[in-house]
């Protein structure tokens, strides 16, 4: 069978004979062997066909004998494992040896009690453990690459996890290279090697491998697995996938590496042990106490540790990263992939989005509605979508056959500029395989009846489209059969401006006439006529060189508005958040567009990049408040705009899609990737990939980002106000000279609801539907403010003044009994319970967020009341707890004492939202004007 083999557009054909099938072992190469080989070995030993790839029953077999295009992670320690590691926490250690010493001194109801209330406390922080890894690990399924391979002599696109030794793949710019390939065709082919290197310069690839290459850590004839395409274009062959890549054995060395925490992470742990510290020293001081006021040793003890147990909040760490994980789950949910967990914490902070205009304020949905030639000939172009349905109208038409045949002519000239300077494709189901802009140009041309007019050339060089010269150029040679002179010919499409640089000469009426200044007016007039509808104009142009084009006309794209954009402007506007456009377009298509969705307003100004590169640095800064739209832009120019922004203290999020956005992406506060039309590049830059490349998910993603901060704010009040309530009542009866309110095994069940059901449940309280209208925070804001002091406070105080109340109020002669630390123990556990739904939030009432809206929350208060049910009527929990029944009457005044807590928040909430106590609430606290955030 003929292997064909492409070489800088050239096409070859060998003729080697297809070999037996090989065994598995042998059906993979290693990058340095494939790099030595020429194209044609590399086919024969790994039998495929460059031309037609491999076959779907083929490739399938391959992927039984070799598995995914994936690595293989570390095996993990099974679950029984994980949970004997629980054992391991110091504080659990000291627990066993309390019940050990019981033991030693016959004091065995005493040993099984601890013994059970240890073996509770290692679940629930088991389970919180799992959660948490289950949670991230099902983060790193949220982006799988994708990959366009040839099989069966036809180009599809699917996971890259599905590549196999032997198949064949297409790289393009911007893409990520998704195995191991042996090139045999390149066109100005360079890869970012800097994720496999460490080199930032990219490496031009080639197709034969030379002896200088000895020496390099890569190879010229290689493209690597997770490298990234920089310019031009390529094919190769598939030589190795996943583990057996060369990428695949970094992969075993990263992951003996531990991810580092994130800013939140590392300042939860820092709060959890300046806490540890402090209530070390109480519980020191209580144990102390009690023990020269002559209480037994080994009591002060047991409750010394199990207080430890219960105030030193160890898991709070564990809880902010299930409710992050969770948090970026959800957000993937409304189509915002946060790619890295503190991305989450500065969502809050952004008050300046500089966003593309292109695919993220419009739908990306280009049609081409009108065409202007350059002898002046006017069409309107009916229909849309990536098919034949609509017609080219040609306007002001006569009747006269001669004059009427010039005009389609011109038309023609231009659609097909449109059509040969183009390497999307569409599907005859009306797929788009390629950029939206190139698959408008070929519908118009289906609609003139000359879609196949691109096989009448035979392209010799491609000089792919950048965003700093913004044309694209093809260099051809008329097919024998439609020209006979066989002379190259550049076509040539791109911005009018850059178009016109290398026109000179304009086709008019049939003949080609020197360009003039009259010419690039008109010409220039006629683009801005069609700019300010809000349409992206294309010129084309055509010639035997580069330098000497002919200038043929235009194209005016029209890309509705996404329908919500509008909306989240507003909103984004109303808390004080700058939205500016950043574009590659016209000034007149830039400012109709702004100006539809309430970006550019009278008093902002429009920056053009040739005006950027004339300003100062300080100038800059100046201004770039003032600036709603930057026009005419390139990558270049992104950053500074971004390094500007970041010059006045603004925290700012960026946009972009393409390969040279990724140093902006890499700048900005949050980098902002899009899912359908961004490129690989692009997207390993980012912190955050939008899946519908839709500005209005950038709002969503701010508003869980938002509420998850605000989450675990709640979670941390909980949390805080319990082990200080816990501390403060056993430290005030030791004092007091009073017998302990609470025994060891009751403090170990308030940890188990301090940090069970309750208080997780506070971390995915679903989003409050005003967050999105709150400022936002400061970046310095630390996440316990003295407004969550305030409360935190309060609520501890409340639960130890009311607990005291019923302690003293059941020890009437001074001795213990069963049910006096009952009561006292169900005070607390009520209290707690209260606590937690006023914790919901901080400023709106229990009835303004509804009960009902947090399923989980009131599924998990309800478990803990049964638990406590049970722990107070159920004999074998009482003999555990020692605890005895109480009376319907007794919990009838328990709840009336602890649903106070509850009833005081709320009345703080009602004040603070009401003159003239508003200026006191933290809610308004939170809304700084813009002017005190940057």
């Amino acid at each position: 069978m003929p292997l064909g083999i492409k070489k800088n557009g050239t096409e070859e054909k060998l003729n080697i004979p297809r070999e037996e099938k090989l065994h598995s072992e042998e059906m993979w190469l290693p990058s340095v062997e494939a790099s030595g080989l020429d194209v044609e070995d590399v086919a024969r030993k790994l039998d495929t066909n460059v031309l037609t790839g491999l076959s779907w029953a083929e490739a399938e077999r391959r992927k039984s004998m070799f598995g995914a295009n994936e690595f293989v992670v570390k095996n993990e320690d099974p679950i029984w494992r994980k949970y004997m590691e629980q054992f391991q926490n110091p504080l659990i250690l000291l627990l066993l040896g309390s019940a050990f010493v019981s033991i030693c001194m016959k004091q065995f109801d005493d040993a099984v009690s601890i013994t059970v209330a240890i073996l509770i406390v290692v679940t629930v922080a088991f389970v919180q453990e799992y959660r948490s890894e289950k949670s991230l690990e099902a983060l790193t399924k949220l982006i799988p690459p994708s990959c366009h391979c040839i099989r069966e002599s036809k180009v599809h696109s699917f996971y890259a996890r599905d590549l196999v030794p032997g198949d064949v793949v297409l790289l393009n710019l911007g893409a990520q290279v998704p195995a191991d390939l042996r090139l045999f065709e390149t066109i100005e082919l360079s890869i970012d090697e800097s994720s496999f290197t460490g080199e930032t310069e990219p490496v031009t690839k080639q197709t034969k491998r030379r002896k200088t290459d000895e020496n390099k850590s890569t190879w010229e004839t290689m493209a690597y697995m997770g490298t990234l395409v920089r310019c031009g274009s390529g094919k190769g062959i598939v030589v190795s996938t996943g583990d057996r890549s060369d990428f695949g054995q970094m992969f075993r060395l990263m992951q003996a590496v531990e991810s580092p925490k994130t800013p939140l992470q590392e300042s939860m742990d820092t709060l959890g042990k300046h806490l540890s510290y402090i209530s070390f020293g109480i519980i020191g001081f209580i144990m102390l106490a009690g023990w020269l006021q002559g209480k037994p040793l080994l009591d002060m003890f047991n409750i010394g540790v199990s207080l430890a147990v219960a105030a030193i909040p160890e898991g709070l760490p564990i809880v902010v990263t299930v409710t992050l994980a969770l948090g970026v789950t959800r957000m993937a949910k409304r189509n915002a992939i946060v790619k890295k967990i503190p991305t989450v914490e500065t969502l809050g902070c952004v008050n300046v989005i500089c966003s593309d205009k292109t695919g993220t304020l419009t739908k990306n949905e280009m049609t081409v509605t009108n065409i202007v030639t350059s002898d002046g000939w006017r069409a309107q172009v009916t229909g849309s979508g990536y098919n034949n349905v609509g017609a080219v109208q040609i306007q002001d038409i006569s009747s006269d056959s001669e004059t009427a045949l010039m005009a389609r002519s011109s038309i023609y000239n231009v659609l097909e500029v449109g059509c040969v300077c183009n390497n999307a494709a569409i599907s005859p189901e009306g797929s788009l395989r390629g950029q939206p802009t190139e698959g408008a140009l070929l519908a118009a041309a289906m609609k003139y009846g000359m879609l196949a007019c691109s096989s009448n050339y035979h392209r010799l060089q491609e000089y792919p489209f950048n965003s700093e010269m913004k044309i694209m150029t093809v260099r051809c040679m008329p097919r024998a059969a439609h020209n006979e002179s066989r002379q190259e010919i550049f076509f040539s499409k791109g911005a009018i401006e850059k178009i016109l640089q290398y026109c000179s000469k304009i086709h008019y009426q049939g003949r080609c006439l020197p360009m003039n200044m009259d010419h690039q007016q008109r010409v220039l007039g006629e683009a801005r006529q069609l700019a300010t509808q809000g349409l992206r104009v294309i010129g084309m142009a055509r010639g035997d060189s580069m330098e000497a084009m002919e200038f043929l006309g235009m194209v005016g794209l029209h890309d509705p508005p996404r329908p919500q954009v509008r909306q989240a402007v507003d909103i984004f506007h109303g808390t004080g958040v700058q939205v500016v456009m950043v574009t590659g377009d016209a000034m007149e298509t830039a400012v109709s567009i702004a100006e539809l969705l309430g970006i550019y307003r009278p008093n902002s100004t429009v920056v053009s990049g040739e005006q950027l590169d004339a300003m100062a640095d300080d100038e800059l800064k100046d201004r770039v408040m003032e600036v709603s739209v930057f026009y005419r832009v390139t990558p270049r120019q992104k950053l500074r705009i971004v390094q500007a922004f970041q010059s006045v203290g603004a925290v700012v999020a960026m946009t972009g899609d393409g390969v040279n956005d990724c140093v902006a992406l890499k700048a900005a506060h949050i980098g902002i990737a899009m899912g359908k039309n961004g490129t690989d590049v692009s997207k390993e830059a980012a912190d955050m990939i939008l899946v519908d490349d839709d500005f209005y998910t950038i709002m969503a993603a701010v508003e869980e980002g938002k509420g998850i901060f605000y989450n675990i704010r709640n979670f941390i009040r909980f949390q805080l106000s319990t082990s200080i309530a816990a501390l403060s009542l056993i430290t005030i009866t030791t004092l007091a000279g009073l017998p302990n309110p609470l025994n060891a095994m009751q403090i170990l069940w308030i940890n188990i609801l301090m940090d069970g059901p309750p208080a997780q449940s506070l971390g995915v309280e679903p989003v409050d539907k005003d967050v999105i209208r709150q400022p936002p925070r400061s970046s310095k804001q630390s996440m316990i403010d003295r407004s969550l002091i305030a409360n935190v406070l309060l609520s501890a105080a409340i639960i130890v003044l009311g607990t005291l109340f019923v302690f003293q109020r059941e020890l009437q002669d001074n001795k213990l009994t069963p049910r006096d630390t009952t009561m006292t123990f169900t005070c607390f556990v009520l209290f707690d319970l209260f606590n937690a739904l006023s914790c919901r939030s901080q400023d709106k009432s229990v009835l303004e967020i509804g009960l009902g809206t947090n399923r989980l929350f009131i599924a998990a208060v309800l478990l803990s009341l049964c638990g406590q049910l049970l722990v107070i009527f159920f004999p074998p929990l009482q003999w555990v707890f020692q605890t005895e029944a109480l009376h319907f009457q007794d919990m009838a005044f328990l709840t009336a004492i602890t649903s106070s807590v509850l009833i005081v928040s709320e009345l703080k909430k009602w004040i603070q939202r009401h003159p003239p106590f508003r200026l006191f609430s933290p809610a308004v606290n939170r809304g700084r004007s813009r002017s005190d955030l940057i």
